[in-house]
């Protein structure tokens, strides 16, 4: 049996780290522990980006690591820690699920997502297709995350990681997308955040609280 190259064994070991850092996001509750977990994530996806394009000679792979680290890495992760210190939010509140609960219905949502990614890996011809499993899982992980927490800020946390985890799936499939198509989604990802920080100081500004259930007050009256 052939020994397997130092390369890949370090591309299995950046897949196996990003589904570690899913998971210790789903058991975090400190806002400001998410964001760090969420760009070291984004860090782990830059080198397995760096890995892949020096193995396979991809050019535009290196454009999207340098990419991932300024916007992933760098950018949003201070936008996040400076919304965070201006709207004093550092905790998030009970989530729907508790801990052990929401750790099980993860560990159910990754067996689910390697049996989904089965058929996908069979047609892949990628060096990274045994990835495919573990991107559907922090895709999947990510979406726990958002519809089990109370905080804007920690579900918005939770669309960035599962942007995280659309794009390491590209690239373990596809040896990622076009760079016209990265470089319009990183600015839609950025515009979303832009965004949804304005959001976050009308609804503090309303409710004195990021807890979406305050919105249920909005709800008109029955008839």
């Amino acid at each position: 049996m052939a020994p397997i190259p130092l390369d890949l064994q370090l591309l299995d070991s950046c897949a196996a780290l990003l589904l570690l850092l899913s998971f210790a996001m789903l058991s975090q509750r400190r806002i400001v522990s998410l964001v760090n977990l969420l760009a070291v994530q984004g860090a782990v996806l830059a080198a397995a980006t760096l890995l892949l394009a020096w193995r396979t000679g991809q050019g535009h792979l290196y454009l999207s690591a340098a990419l991932t680290l300024a916007l992933k890495v760098a950018f949003l992760p201070w936008l996040l820690h400076r919304l965070i210190r201006r709207l004093q939010v550092y905790w998030d509140t009970e989530p729907l699920l508790n801990i052990s609960g929401t750790m099980l219905s993860g560990i159910l949502i990754v067996v689910f997502a390697f049996g989904l990614a089965q058929p996908i890996t069979e047609l892949a011809s990628t060096t990274m297709r045994s990835a495919i499993g573990i991107a559907i899982s922090v895709v999947l992980l990510a979406f726990l995350m958002m519809i089990t927490r109370r905080k804007a800020m920690s579900q918005v946390i939770g669309f960035l990681s599962m942007e995280n985890g659309l794009f390491f799936g590209a690239m373990s499939a596809t040896y990622g997308m076009p760079m016209v198509v990265e470089l319009g989604v990183a600015l839609d990802v950025l515009v979303a955040v832009l965004v949804l920080g304005v959001f976050f100081f009308q609804i503090r500004e309303q409710f004195d609280s990021l807890d979406l259930h305050h919105l249920e007050s909005l709800k008109g009256e029955p008839r």
